[in-house]
């Protein structure tokens, strides 16, 4: 950047984190077979099922933040895979519920391992997973993550030059 500009914005910079970080987690649990975007599925059930769940696809879509539909492509690989089972859900059969598999909670459980110690690498900078400026960090990370989103404004044609 020159010395002129205002610096990189704060959703440039979660941006760029959030990539480095994927990049990273990507590369850390593919000898397990798995991709970022799965490693966040099957941790999600595996802390989830510890907790007595039996999440539906909807109910993991909701809590890791991913799209139903993407949820579901994941889940069809990771069930290819062996890693989870999807069944109907006895009580509406619209509704598919996850759970891993024995292959996949051991899987899962090295995968945990694996991305807790690139996630203390990756905090060093802040003093490791455990130190105050990582708990104040996740703190402020979680308080934008909860705040709604204002409704989407339409483009107006008129108003931004467009033509009808």
């Amino acid at each position: 950047m020159s010395k002129g500009s205002p610096g990189p914005t704060p959703g440039f910079l979660v941006w760029r984190l959030a990539n480095k970080w994927r990049v990273a987690v990507d590369r850390a649990v593919a000898p397990l077979g798995l991709t970022h975007a799965q490693y966040s599925l099957v941790a999600s059930l595996h802390g989830m099922q510890r907790a007595g769940e039996r999440p539906s696809q909807r109910r993991l879509a909701d809590h890791t933040g991913l799209e139903a539909l993407y949820v579901s492509k994941l889940a069809r690989t990771l069930e290819s895979a062996g890693l989870i089972e999807r069944t109907r859900d006895p009580r509406d059969p619209r509704a598919v519920q996850l759970s891993l598999t024995e292959q996949g909670q051991a899987v899962t459980r090295q995968a945990i391992t694996v991305v807790q110690e690139l996630l203390q690498q990756l905090l060093e900078p802040l003093g490791g997973l455990d130190a105050p400026r990582t708990r104040a960090f996740t703190d402020e990370l979680t308080t934008l993550l909860d705040a709604p989103l204002a409704p989407s404004v339409p483009i107006d044609a008129n108003t931004h030059g467009g033509t009808s």
